[in-house]
């Protein structure tokens, strides 16, 4: 009986910590109310398509009314610092970026929250960041783009889905290693970033793969480079970043999408919202869909994606030490 209490005693414990374990015994809660999944991000980008499709199959699965609010502002900030004084009885849940929940703690000074205020569920997919740029900018690769950048320092500028979103690092740290610069241009997420690329206001853009890939194809862009190791499956003859010139070589960043909830969730939530994230990615078109846009499912236990999570603070916030990049929320 004791063991029996010792042991309940640890697990509710850990379930308001961060690093909490899941429990797959305990999947059977179930939401009684709309759920409302917040999108810290504009329409049109990865981070609002992930947050829809996982809508569907909630509403589906639970029989819940689920809507995706759209919360853009300060790299995602925003939208996160009013979500970590939420409830957490499973009833709000956020669809999670490197912007906010791994980027802005170190970038940001007056930073309204904390890792330790949220409980990482699961990831979903992890995708690649590319470089594209307007038809009218005449480079077709990286190592032109470089050559261009050198020729005209400080006339070129990029554009992004915000401060301290993961396409922002990765320019930051591309221009830190080949020691160029540019101007950087920030929207309200990846819609309005690639709007303006789109229509030439500005010439260069760092993005995930989806929504730039297909207006690539299209003609409306040029793309140059993935950003992982590996080349995309999608995009096969599309060059990688690291292939461009040695100081690139160890050059690697992908953007990731999860789940997570505000801080001290019961076991028996936390449990069924990991159940679902699996259920969720399992799905015949689930799986179409995160290959149609370039992305390979990333599942994992709260403990294992909490420690992802901690891995990517710690490497993000090295680009931004080095980028001397500190800034207030707006």
């Amino acid at each position: 009986m004791n063991d029996r209490l010792s042991r309940r005693a640890a697990l509710v414990g850990a379930a308001s910590l961060a690093s909490t374990l899941s429990f797959p015994a305990r999947a059977d809660w179930r939401p009684t109310e709309q759920i409302k999944i917040i999108a810290p991000a504009a329409p049109g980008g990865t981070t609002d398509l992930m947050a829809r499709m996982l809508a569907q199959h909630l509403q589906t699965t639970w029989g819940q009314t689920t809507v995706v609010e759209n919360r853009s502002g300060g790299g995602g900030t925003i939208a996160m610092t009013d979500f970590v004084r939420q409830k957490p009885d499973g009833h709000t849940i956020m669809m999670s970026n490197p912007g906010p929940c791994a980027v802005a703690y170190s970038i940001f000074r007056n930073l309204a929250y904390k890792p330790d205020q949220l409980q990482p569920v699961s990831n979903l997919v992890r995708t690649p960041n590319i470089i594209s740029v307007h038809p009218s900018l005449p480079v077709t690769s990286i190592r032109e783009l470089m050559d261009y950048l050198k020729a005209n320092p400080d006339k070129v500028a990029y554009a992004t889905s915000g401060v301290g979103q993961s396409p922002h690092l990765t320019a930051a740290w591309f221009l830190q290693l080949t020691g160029l610069s540019m101007a950087h241009v920030p929207f309200r997420g990846a819609g309005p970033a690639l709007t303006a690329v789109l229509g030439g206001q500005v010439p260069v853009l760092f993005d995930n793969l989806y929504p730039s890939l297909p207006q690539a194809r299209e003609g409306k862009l040029r793309a140059l480079a993935v950003t992982t190791k590996q080349r995309s499956f999608q995009a096969p003859d599309l060059p990688t970043v690291a292939e461009a010139a040695p100081e690139l070589a160890n050059f690697e960043v992908a953007s990731w999408f999860g789940v997570m909830l505000p801080k001290g969730p019961s076991p028996e939530v936390l449990d069924a919202l990991n159940a679902q994230c699996k259920a969720f990615l399992e799905r015949p078109d689930t799986l179409a869909r995160v290959k149609e846009i370039g992305s390979v499912t990333d599942y994992g236990t709260p403990a294992q994606y909490a420690a992802f999570v901690n891995a990517e603070i710690e490497k993000f916030g090295a680009i931004v030490r080095k980028e001397k990049l500190q800034m207030d929320v707006n």
